[in-house]
């Protein structure tokens, strides 16, 4: 039979979807998951040789205008300037430093007007004015303590903002680095350079600390973070560690993380009790802190240069939530208090403060604002630290004036206009030459970041960034040359000309950092909400050309029915499933009309030129060409359509008539397709809940009963295949019970061996024989039943190809018992191998096998494509044959994989396949008189529950849907050293083997194992192409409605650890799916 015709129309139709749930997936996700690439390189004392940010000393200057210094010796003696140490503190380099000690409390989910005067707000809540402490000291102590408010970017999840604070970037869901999937921070930040340049760092309270700095501090008294119940052990912990440390000297930064408020606001709320007994005991806290810091403040004191820094790391919603970008959210607060009584003078533009009356009615208190990515820079400018390499943010200058008081000061009267002019002079010297450093190492980041990173910046925003610091860089040396013609004089009229020079220089590397800022900002912290509905909308077209093929393949079967109807030479039917004419005429003119309105609506929406708009669609005009026609296309393949049949012009479709076609052809059994629409719709819809997500194995396992009781009622009501009902409910009870209590994700059990073991069978078998017989016997069994499976069906087998086959399946599941048996070996002292054969054999055995399943698939395909027909064989009886040798090649790969957990589970699911596959026979009436007509649909049921038997195999193989559930040692099965493709490939035949690599191969045995009275060859083709629609509509949509879920919960505080990860693995799935169904096509057709 010639099926060129034939595999080319379905392969394209196939081909169409992948292309049409790509771009849907592209766009979407580039709106949702903002990517960063996390760079290796670290910022290093000696850097600053590099850059144009030196300031000589009046001495120096003296020194150069009376001797011909080169540039080389005056650098290292700048640098020396920089360095010197005279003020008490350890050698440092880049900036000079301003505390010697520094004291940070963070306190989690501190929302701003927990910190703010009640007189910031229009109404008075009752959770305000409880850390009274703060304010009062922000209001008497005058510029040595201020309050701010910190405004954190999305997203809003404690793990996320440390790393913000402490890199100075802005993390993303995906960072893609060295160490994907850990939650170490592996890129520059602050803790690393304080550990580097010699500072002692303690820590003490929430474990997130440990986990994203492993290794980096002097001490460190951790406390879990997991309990949100537990309002008080880490606060407790906290208190028990941070007194005593306060009174030794034998630190230079403490790191104390408080966890009360962010539980109680996740139990209880923000306006509850609880909450506000939590902010009284932190104000308790803090006045015992204070106290103590200010008691050892006197000159020569253990406090004397120190600095106080109580901080949130997020804020949080009236109902406890974060994790978003609401104002609630991101707007937290940062407290600031030297002990030192002296603070450098800021002239009024830059001090943004916002003042108004404290409580106590009679003095000012001022709040500034600071984005929490300028913290990582300014407290390294503050301790004088080099600057962590990938920070974008700015030095704060309110923040940084608290320092100004240690450094030495001029001669004068201070009160004086003169010496308050000079005062500022000093220090806006001191900040320019920070500014400089500062501007120079962002340019030197985003420099390095588009050279290394695939996801870099566009040429034209690098030469935009470019011409603005060669700028601010051209005004430095302006300023320079300005002062030294006017150092001498110390008049007043003089020093407000410095003053004004030096803003202006100030005033253009502000430019440059806040047009760097919002760069990164637009690249990688804020939804792209356009692109997304877009995405979105692409997906909803992709859900109804599902629908819509399916109906059409549906009327075609009623007409291939027809006796002496061959479809393989009616080309007009076969191009009715798929129109490539009709889909490039309309997705060819929704493009160019796309592009031609575009200039004017971005013209019209924006407020901007012409000319501007014509410049964006340069800029996007090939997405922007490359969505409208795929959207152009979808519609086109929806309307409806006519074709020639019989020589009769006939409508095939018609939009009302998109009901999935079951109603329309499958009328012998309407209870199993409405449960099969139900069943699609309550799994579904539980995405929307991140109770249900958390146990998706255990909801399959609900659905898949449920529809197990269905079918017993058919049997029941037939008096036949009882027996095969009861089994699958008790089979499906077994797996269930399995993903539950037995199968987690496994450990490594030994570095070298990189193998791991199922807490199920270490609580079984507590000895070596009882441990290989439980994972061997099912091994066995598997091994009969491929064998007597295809010697009953080999019938377009020739001899030969027949016992290459079995050599090759046998023994790579003898080698997968070799491999165990050898891992057991080593855990009994009573049996010894050498060990160069020890590690020879547990390298050479998996690779065998990989080597056989990759030969065997090789060989199939083969023999797919030249196979001969017998006259013995019918189109069913190849699909068997084909089919089970494909999985019994993959099922070895897979069960190495899996390790000695997966022959039982695998046992159980092919015997629940079985049923599935026995029980599609029930009928509700054999006798009735159209039931050849009810044949022709693919009944939905039995595929809807192969696809949740997929989805339970994923769960109780230990497969979770998050990252950090990815069983990493399955990919160094037969391989030490690391090899990205190598281990990529491993570990996503792990990851997805049991729920998309064998389901979908042997979805054919739905159909050429289905009882038909109809007999024909493109009768059995088209049920097989309902069978793969059917499975693809299933996972698109999933796919659908995890992103309509990810985009409403985007804000939600659990999106970026549940929604988003589980948002990844569906839309990787669906890919995956769409793949393997062509692949499964061609090797089918």
């Amino acid at each position: 039979m010639e099926n060129n015709s034939f595999r080319r129309t379905f392969l394209c139709l196939f081909l169409y979807i992948i292309c049409l749930h790509a771009m849907a997936i592209f766009f979407f996700a580039k709106g949702f998951l903002l990517t960063r690439t996390e760079l290796s390189a670290f910022s290093h004392c000696s850097d600053v040789e590099l850059s144009p940010c030196i300031r000589p000393s009046e001495e120096q200057r003296s020194s150069n205008e009376q001797h011909d210094v080169n540039f080389e010796e005056r650098k290292e003696q700048n640098i020396r300037v920089l360095n010197d140490s005279s003020s008490g503190f350890k050698e440092i380099c880049w900036t000079k430093p301003a505390v010697e000690r520094v004291v940070i409390i963070v306190l989690d989910a501190l929302r701003f007007d927990f910190v703010a005067p009640s007189s910031f707000f229009k109404e008075v809540k009752p959770w305000m004015n409880k850390l009274e402490v703060l304010q009062m000291l922000a209001s008497e102590e005058g510029s040595s303590a201020r309050i701010f408010k910190a405004i954190a970017d999305p997203p809003t999840t404690s793990l996320q903002r440390l790393k913000g604070l402490t890199t100075g970037g802005l993390p993303t869901f995906i960072d893609v680095g060295n160490s994907f999937g850990a939650p170490a921070i592996t890129e520059d930040n602050l803790i690393y350079q304080l550990i580097k340049n010699g500072r002692r760092v303690i820590m003490m309270g929430d474990d997130t600390w440990l986990q994203v700095f492993p290794n980096h501090f002097h001490e460190a008294y951790p406390f879990p973070s997991f309990n949100v119940k537990d309002l008080h052990t880490v606060d407790n912990g906290v208190i028990e560690h941070m007194f005593p440390a306060l009174y030794r000297n034998d630190w230079d930064v403490i790191i104390a993380h408080f966890l009360g408020v962010d539980h109680a606001g996740h139990i209880f709320g923000v306006d509850t009790p609880p909450m506000i007994e939590k902010l009284e005991q932190y104000n308790d806290i803090l006045k015992e802190v204070v106290s103590i810091l200010k008691n050892h403040s006197e000159p020569g004191g253990l406090h004397e240069n120190t600095m106080l820094i109580v901080m949130g790391d997020h804020g949080q919603t009236l109902n406890g939530d974060h994790g978003g970008g609401t104002p609630e959210e991101v707007e937290t607060s940062i407290f600031a208090m030297r002990m030192h009584s002296h603070v450098g003078s800021i002239p009024s533009k830059l001090d943004a403060s916002d003042c108004k009356i404290a409580m106590d009615g009679r003095n000012d208190i001022c709040i500034g604002s600071i984005p929490q990515l300028d913290f990582a820079v300014t407290m390294a400018a503050l301790i004088g630290v080099p600057f962590p390499f990938g920070s974008v943010g700015r030095v704060n200058p309110e923040l940084y004036a608290l320092g100004a008081g240690t450094w030495p000061k001029l001669s004068g009267d201070p009160n004086g206009d003169s010496g308050a002019c000079l005062n500022i002079q000093k220090w806006m010297e001191h900040y320019t030459d920070v500014m400089c450093i500062n501007s120079w190492q962002v340019k030197r980041y985003i420099d390095s970041y588009s050279a290394s990173s695939i996801i870099g910046f566009s040429p034209e925003d690098l030469v935009q960034l470019g011409d603005i610091y060669a700028q601010s860089q051209a005004t430095f040396s302006g300023v320079r040359g300005q002062q030294s013609s006017s150092e001498d004089g110390v008049d007043s009229e003089n020093c407000e000309m410095k003053v004004s020079i030096l803003q202006k220089q100030i005033d253009a590397y502000y430019k440059y950092l806040e047009a760097t800022a919002e760069l990164a900002r637009s690249k990688w912290t804020q939804f792209g909400l356009k692109t997304m509905v877009l995405g979105l909308v692409l997906l909803l077209l992709s859900v109804a050309v599902h629908l819509t093929a399916l109906s059409i393949v549906g009327k075609i079967l009623v007409v291939c029915s027809k006796e002496q109807y061959k479809l393989l030479e009616d080309y007009k039917m076969l191009e009715a499933c798929f129109p490539w004419r009709r889909l490039l005429f309309f997705g060819s003119s929704s493009t160019i009309f796309g592009i031609l309105c575009f200039p004017f609506a971005f013209s019209i929406s924006q407020g901007v030129g012409f000319p501007q708009a014509v410049a964006a669609l340069k800029q996007d005009g090939f997405l922007l060409a490359v969505g409208t026609f795929a959207v152009g296309s979808a519609i086109g393949y929806l309307l409806p359509l006519k074709v020639n049949i019989y020589g009769e012009r006939k409508q095939c479709w018609s939009i009302g008539e998109i009901n999935l076609g079951c109603f329309m052809i499958y009328q012998g059994n309407l209870l199993s397709c409405v449960a099969a629409i139900a069943i699609v719709i309550i799994r579904a819809g539980s995405f929307l809940s991140n109770s249900f997500i958390l146990v998706e194995g255990g909801v399959a396992t609900f659905l898949l009963a449920s529809t197990g009781v269905l079918t017993l009622q058919s049997a029941i009501q037939n008096e036949s295949m009882i027996f095969k009902a009861l089994l699958f409910l008790i089979l499906n009870t077994l797996l269930g019970v399995i993903g539950v209590n037995g199968v987690s994700k496994e450990t490594v059990i030994h570095p070298e061996q990189m193998t791991y073991s199922s807490a199920i069978f270490d609580n079984i078998s507590m000895h070596f024989a009882i441990t290989i017989l439980a994972a061997v016997l099912p091994l066995f069994v598997l091994i009969f039943l491929v064998t007597r499976w295809l010697r009953v069906k080999h019938y377009s087998w020739d001899r030969y190809c027949l016992y290459t086959f079995y050599a090759g399946g046998i023994l790579s599941y003898i080698l997968i018992l070799f491999h165990w048996i050898l891992e057991d070996i080593n855990f009994m002292p009573s049996i010894t191998l050498p060990n160069l054969l020890k590690d020879t054999l547990r390298l050479l055995f998996p690779r065998l096998i990989y080597l056989l399943t990759a030969g065997l698939t090789v060989f199939l395909f083969y023999k797919s494509q030249s196979r001969v027909e017998s006259v013995n064989s019918t189109f069913k009886d190849r699909t068997t044959v084909a089919a089970v040798a494909m999985l019994s090649v993959w099922s070895s790969t897979i069960l190495l994989l899996l390790g000695k957990q997966g022959p039982l589970i695998l046992l159980l699911a092919i015997l629940q396949g079985w049923c599935i596959l026995e029980l599609q026979n029930v009928v509700k009436n054999e006798k009735e008189p159209d039931a050849p007509k009810n044949e022709l649909w693919s009944d939905p049921l039995p595929v809807i529950q192969w696809s949740l038997l997929a989805v339970q195999l994923f769960f109780c193989t230990g497969h979770s849907c998050t990252f950090d559930g990815l069983r990493y040692p399955a990919a160094f099965i037969g391989f030490d050293n690391f090899n990205i493709i190598r281990q990529g490939v491993l570990l996503a035949i792990d990851t997805f083997g049991v729920s998309h690599i064998l389901p979908i191969f042997g979805l054919p045995l739905l159909v050429s194992t289905k009882r038909s009275h109809v007999r024909s060859g493109e009768c059995d083709l088209l049920q097989l192409v309902q069978v793969f629609l059917i499975h693809g509509l299933v996972s698109a949509t999933m796919a659908t409605l995890s992103t309509v879920c990810v985009t409403i919960q985007r804000r939600h505080l659990m999106v970026w650890g549940l929604f988003a990860p589980k948002y990844v693995f569906e839309v990787i799935g669906l890919l995956l799916t769409d793949s393997l169904i062509v692949v499964a096509a061609f090797y089918y057709f």
